[in-house]
């Protein structure tokens, strides 16, 4: 998200999250935001900076000039990186990209210093590729952490996402399938995938 106007279009559906990349090889990079807009949002939606192996102080720049809530991590930060974000009082998603080769035990070392994985589709370029993978491999996932699933989620996919038994499935990422154009969301397919995919309270 970067466009104010379609932020807060988007805040009116309630998501629980809102990403903002701050990785400036992506095309949905972030340059800057209207701090003052930014800080009205709901408070149920936790502003969620994305970075890719950015340095710790960089981050946390960020962090205080748009009080993000939540660090999601697409690159090769350590245990020991997310874990000091963790210690700071920040919620850290950890994402890995996943193939055929994806050796699950990597993630033994990021349990305790992580709240979320995030598994996306392996590219080379940390996420946003449109593609998904193949949900079968995450039989081989053993950890109970909970995990966002990610990687070109659609409303193709609506039926088998509800039907997924892992209890463990905290979260679905929804980014370039429900985009107009890159950075700028489709506020008419996000509320019926919404509506579709929301438990009625």
């Amino acid at each position: 998200m970067r466009d104010t106007e379609n932020i807060h279009q988007l805040a009116a559906i309630q998501p629980d999250y809102m990403g903002f990349i701050f990785y400036e090889k992506s095309k949905r990079y972030v340059e800057s935001l209207d701090r003052l807009k930014l800080g009205n949002l709901p408070a149920s939606i936790k502003k969620t900076g994305v970075f890719v192996d950015a340095a710790i102080e960089e981050i946390e720049a960020k962090i205080s000039l748009y009080k993000l809530e939540a660090i999601q991590l697409h690159g090769q930060e350590t245990p020991e990186f997310c874990g000091l974000l963790k210690q700071a009082g920040l919620e850290v998603i950890k994402a890995f990209g996943v193939d055929n080769q994806f050796d699950f035990n990597l993630l033994n070392r990021y349990d305790e210093a992580v709240d979320y994985f995030l598994f996306d589709t392996k590219t080379d370029k940390h996420g946003g590729s449109g593609m998904v993978f193949d949900w079968n491999l995450l039989q081989n996932y053993t950890l109970s952490k909970p995990y966002f699933l990610s990687g070109g989620l659609d409303t193709e996919h609506l039926n088998e996402l509800l039907n997924i038994p892992d209890q463990r499935l905290y979260a679905l990422d929804l980014n370039s399938r429900f985009e107009l154009e890159p950075g700028l969301k489709d506020i008419q397919k996000l509320t019926s995938f919404f509506n579709a995919i929301r438990i009625p309270v």
